[in-house]
């Protein structure tokens, strides 16, 4: 089955968002699979699907400017609430790993300025995350 070009392009920038920081973590990579099998956005997305944008993504990592291409080809390919969606989906993966990089925080600014987001938005966006992800602070008193 071939992607649709938003589906292509929210696959590529939740791959990227997981190779922000030079690897891409098992945490983060099953984030994006989780995100995928669960959201409405993604039902006709199938695993194959998946896997067939993780390897075009790497490709483009590998380019000159890649991130930049893809950043900005998803632009191109998404409506105004699609960006946000996308900007969601980013904020997610960056944050499964329960902390977020130099390198994811630049993307993720990267992706502000080029989706054209408005700052209200992304800052809701990302307070959602910090507190879903929020760690359980009885855990942190009880470690040796």
């Amino acid at each position: 089955m071939s992607l649709k070009p938003h589906h292509d392009a929210l696959l590529k920038l939740m791959l990227v968002m997981s190779a922000a920081d030079g690897r891409q973590r098992d945490r983060e990579l099953k984030q994006v699979a989780d995100l995928v099998s669960s959201l409405p956005m993604f039902r006709s997305v199938t695993a194959d699907d998946l896997v067939q944008a993780l390897r075009r993504t790497d490709a483009l990592l590998d380019e000159a400017d890649g991130i930049d291409n893809v950043v900005a080809a998803a632009a191109e390919a998404l409506t105004p609430p699609m960006r946000e969606t996308a900007y969601a989906l980013a904020v997610e993966v960056a944050a499964s790993d329960l902390s977020a990089s130099d390198e994811e925080l630049r993307l993720l600014e990267l992706l502000r300025d080029t989706l054209d987001l408005d700052p209200l938005v992304t800052a809701a966006i990302e307070r959602s995350a910090r507190v879903r992800y929020r760690r359980d602070p009885s855990a942190a008193a009880s470690r040796p």
